[in-house]
């Protein structure tokens, strides 16, 4: 397997995909069109979700378990994301992500942040190289540490 870092992504914001066929069928492009509303969406359940009843909603479970919880599932997801990939199966690359970008949202709402905030600051990184916002993060580190 070949590292596909920063490949065939010069000029595209983080999240937008260019039009065309996509592996698992459809077009790539959607979520330029949808892909922000429907992490809107998902946040908004997931806030009327966590306060209800943990035997009734997996939400309100991981919520009643506490932080640590969500951030364990958060771990789990990551390294099957990473099994995934190493199975190159399309399929199974995509539902393990949506997991992991799921438990990530729990993470945010528990922080009491939510997707646009992430967009946000995607958008921002927008047009930077990987290496450029990378020095930039270093130096504000150090003028924030006044070093």
């Amino acid at each position: 397997m070949t590292d596909q870092t920063d490949k065939g992504a010069a000029g595209r914001a983080p999240g937008r995909s260019q039009a065309g066929p996509h592996p698992l069928g459809g077009s790539a492009d959607v979520l330029v069109g949808r892909g922000a509303d429907v992490l809107a969406r998902l946040a908004d359940v997931i806030e009327q979700r966590k306060g209800g009843d943990p035997d009734k909603s997996y939400v309100a479970r991981l919520f009643h378990k506490g932080s640590d919880a969500i951030l364990k599932k958060i771990g789990e997801e990551a390294t099957e994301v990473v099994m995934a990939c190493k199975d190159g199966e399309p399929a199974k690359i995509v539902a393990e992500t949506a997991d992991l970008w799921f438990h990530s949202m729990l993470a945010l709402s528990a922080f009491g942040l939510r997707p646009a905030d992430v967009i946000a600051e995607l958008e921002r990184r927008e047009g930077l190289s990987g290496l450029e916002e990378f020095a930039l993060r270093k130096h504000e580190q150090r003028s924030k540490e006044g070093t």
